[in-house]
């Protein structure tokens, strides 16, 4: 009798250490469907020392509630990244408020911010913008500096934006890619007028908006392009483009000297000039040929001068 009652004892227990081990396993499976680390986890984007991209490390969010992971995330981007090679976004200027109106956040920063180069500065706000948006309901991020908002080069305010805005590259990272308006100034069809254009481009912001105006004008408006024609020789090379108190100073190689095209000399001149002047920080531009202003542009423009923006060739604008 007394070995069957052991032996019902060690099979009891041994149910009960059973019955515990499935309920262990049971709530390991349940707690891992509920609270993975991935469903709390975002990538907050860092500037690599180079400043030439950004990078996601993961982090996860200890918050179930919009405003608090708002307010962690944050907090994220103002700490630097245990990785070495990165740094944070926020860098040499504050956070000073944020707010939350229904999927619009928007963030209030110090006047410091202005420093920032343009070039890093796209590479700042796709950081932000690209962190804050994985938050659930948070769909656009807007920035203004001391309660103003946020210009972009050309003086225009930048708005709510969208993590499409910045465009992804082949890889985890995100380069400095960014859309703007660019207004092109491109011959009309007899080759004797300036027709204005608005033109969405997406560049690199590691070139200027300068380079970029130049370049735009040697691509030419487009096959689909209708009344736009183009104005330079499409071989020619942009060796250089800078800018020195509000004069432009455009290098270009001896292609340009070529014009293929049944368009003024006054018409290429000038649909360079007016464009880069739609530019706020240029007035007046000077052209070089191979590093050299000795040259004569089709027989009446002298490259040694200095050219002031002239709407007298727009179309439209004739008396």
């Amino acid at each position: 009798m007394r070995r069957r009652k052991g032996g019902r004892r060690l099979l009891r227990r041994g149910l009960v250490l059973w019955a515990v081990f499935l309920c262990l396993c049971l709530s390991a499976g349940c707690a891992g469907e509920e609270g993975t680390p991935q469903e709390g986890t975002i990538s907050v984007y860092y500037i690599n020392k180079a400043e030439t991209r950004i990078t996601p490390v993961a982090h996860v969010l200890e918050s179930e509630e919009v405003r608090d992971q708002v307010e962690e995330a944050v907090g994220f981007l103002m700490e630097n990244p245990v990785e070495l090679s990165l740094r944070t976004a926020v860098n040499g200027y504050s956070i000073v408020n944020w707010e939350l109106q229904e999927s619009l956040l928007v963030l209030d920063v110090s006047e410091e911010y202005k420093n920032i180069a343009p070039t890093t500065e796209v590479l700042v706000r796709a950081a932000i913008v690209r962190t804050l948006t994985q938050i659930p309901g948070v769909e656009h991020v807007a920035m203004t500096v001391k309660g103003e908002a946020l210009t972009d080069a050309l003086g225009a305010p930048v708005g709510p934006m969208a993590a499409d805005l910045f465009i992804d590259n082949a890889g985890n990272e995100i380069n400095a890619y960014e859309k703007v308006w660019l207004t092109l100034y491109f011959a009309n069809e007899t080759g004797d007028q300036l027709v204005p254009t608005s033109v969405r481009k997406v560049y690199n912001s590691n070139i200027s908006l300068e380079k970029l105006v130049v370049e735009s004008l040697i691509g030419g408006p487009g096959a689909d392009s209708e009344g736009i024609y183009p104005v330079i020789n499409p071989d020619t090379k942009v060796l250089s483009v800078t800018v020195k108190d509000g004069t432009c100073y455009v290098n270009l190689d001896d292609s340009f000297m070529t014009q293929i095209y049944n368009v003024t000399g006054e018409v290429t001149i000038y649909s360079i000039v007016d464009s880069l002047a739609e530019l706020p920080n240029i007035n007046r531009v000077q052209f070089s040929v191979d590093g050299s202003t000795e040259l004569i542009y089709r027989e009446n423009f002298n490259l040694a001068s200095v050219y002031e923006r002239n709407l007298d060739l727009v179309y439209g604008n004739q008396e």
